[in-house]
This record gives structure tokens, C-alpha cells and sequence, in this order.
């Protein structure tokens, strides 16, 4: 593989649990990430897709293997890598502004670049009008919103999803995976999702990366070569589907239980 912005190589990761032998998490992981590419992670329960977004961000730095950024190893969290996940984590003791400029406290940048910073990406994720309300004034969807703001407002070059859309309703949902495509496009960041949903996964990403646990191991690579805006009701997105689902060892169970 071409040498990418990130690079996963070998990557293992286990844990010591007190009276049980030692459980491996990860497996000899290991694949590449264009600059300004949208990966996604996908596989069952237990795979390990949330430990590795962990290492990449650098909140985890006990593992073997290497993790490099444009040739050098993570050595910890910075600011380069944003992070959103499940729970959007806004201080309901603070307002939408203030919890989008928390990324900004240990930022170089002059108070006037921040405050427009804040503003741009405020706008950026539509929540203008906003700025002076709470968590608790703000819908699943809007404080999602937020958060993703959040993680972008100091510019990172790498923006980590782990499972962001997970608890909103389905329409909310497919409303945010259109809205996450456009900030991806605007802003020109590398995204990297880890998700349960191959739909999501499939119109969103360039590149699906489907693990299956026991350890936890990749098991597949898949360059997602459809045009966008991408038609989830059609052929080349169904077999992709069945792509993914027969790497992970569900297509056949699932075609098992529908003929039943």
C-alpha cells in the first residue's frame, strides 16, 4: 500500500483481567488512510473497532505495533485528532459557544480567531441562532451537531466518529450521516467512523474496513468506488452490502433466517 497520512501497522491490543487469562482486543491490525479520505470501520460487537479509534486519537497508548501520523508515531491525544462520540459530552452548565470553544482553551490562537472560529463552525454544522442555548434546549440531533463542531473548531486533520448516530431515531439519523458528508466536503478533513451500520458505512465512505472479533482482526478491505450521491436502493450498493456482511460472517446467517 502506498504510504498514507495514517498508517496502522501491526497494531495488538490486550487487556489483563484479574483471575482469566490475558484477553487479546486487537489482532495484527494494519491499513492505510489517504489524506482527506472518509474510512469506516464496521463489525459485530466486541471487535475491537472503538478500542482502535481509542489508539489512533492517542487516549490509549499501551499496545504493539505502530500507529503513525505523515511518518510519525502517536505519542498521545493532540490537537491534530477531534473526536466525537456516541454521547455528544456537551456541559449542560455551559452554552452551544462555550462548549464548541472548550477544544479551543489550550489553542495558541488570539481570542478574536477563536470567537470566529466558533461562529464559522457553529454555522457550519446549522445550529446559527443557537449559540446562547443549552444542552438541554437542544434536540439528540442538534447536540450531535454540536459536538461535531466541537471537534472541528481548532482545524484538526483527522476527525474520529465512534459510533456518533448510534442512539438517534432513523430519520434523524440518515438526516445527519447527508449532513456529515457535507461538512466532510467543505471542511476537507480525513474522517474515520466506527460503526454497527454498513448502510452508513456504505454511503458514507471511500474505504470500508470490516473486522470480526475473537480477537479482534481485520478481515476485509473495501475501496467503495459508487458515485454520490449514492443510491441506497441499488444494485452495486446491495452487493457491496453483501460484501461487507458475508466478510463478517452475517450474510450467510441472515439469509438463513429470512428463508426460514
Amino acid at each position: 500500500m502506498s504510504k498514507g497520512q495514517l498508517q496502522i501497522r501491526d497494531v495488538s491490543k490486550s487487556y489483563q483481567v484479574e483471575g482469566r487469562p490475558r484477553l487479546e482486543v486487537l489482532q495484527h491490525a494494519g491499513f492505510d488512510v489517504a489524506p482527506g479520505a472518509f474510512v469506516s470501520i464496521v463489525g459485530p460487537s466486541g471487535c475491537g473497532k472503538s478500542t482502535l479509534l481509542r489508539l489512533i486519537a492517542g487516549l490509549d497508548r499501551d499496545y504493539t505495533g505502530d500507529i503513525l501520523v505523515h511518518g510519525e508515531r502517536i505519542a498521545g491525544a493532540s490537537l491534530s485528532r477531534g473526536i466525537v462520540f456516541q454521547d455528544h459530552r456537551l456541559l449542560p452548565w455551559l452554552t452551544l459557544e462555550q462548549n464548541v470553544g472548550l477544544s479551543l482553551l489550550n489553542s495558541p490562537w488570539p481570542s478574536e480567531r477563536k470567537a470566529q472560529s466558533v461562529r464559522e463552525h457553529i454555522a457550519l454544522v446549522g445550529l446559527s441562532g443557537f449559540e446562547k442555548a443549552y444542552p438541554h434546549q437542544l434536540s439528540g440531533g442538534m447536540a450531535q451537531r454540536a459536538a461535531i463542531a466541537r471537534a472541528l473548531v481548532n482545524k484538526p486533520e483527522i476527525l474520529l466518529l465512534d459510533e456518533p448516530l448510534g442512539a438517534l431515531d432513523a430519520l434523524t439519523r440518515i438526516r445527519l450521516q447527508e449532513e456529515i458528508q457535507r461538512i466532510w466536503r467543505v471542511e476537507g478533513v480525513t474522517m474515520i467512523l466506527v460503526t454497527h451500520d454498513v448502510d452508513e458505512a456504505l454511503f458514507l465512505s471511500d474505504k470500508v474496513i470490516v473486522m470480526n472479533a475473537g480477537p479482534g482482526r481485520i478481515v476485509r478491505e473495501l475501496d467503495v468506488d459508487l458515485p454520490r450521491p449514492r443510491d441506497r436502493a441499488g444494485a452495486r450498493f446491495a452487493h457491496d452490502k453483501r460484501e461487507i456482511l458475508s466478510a463478517m460472517g452475517e450474510y450467510q446467517r441472515v439469509s438463513e433466517r429470512v428463508a426460514a
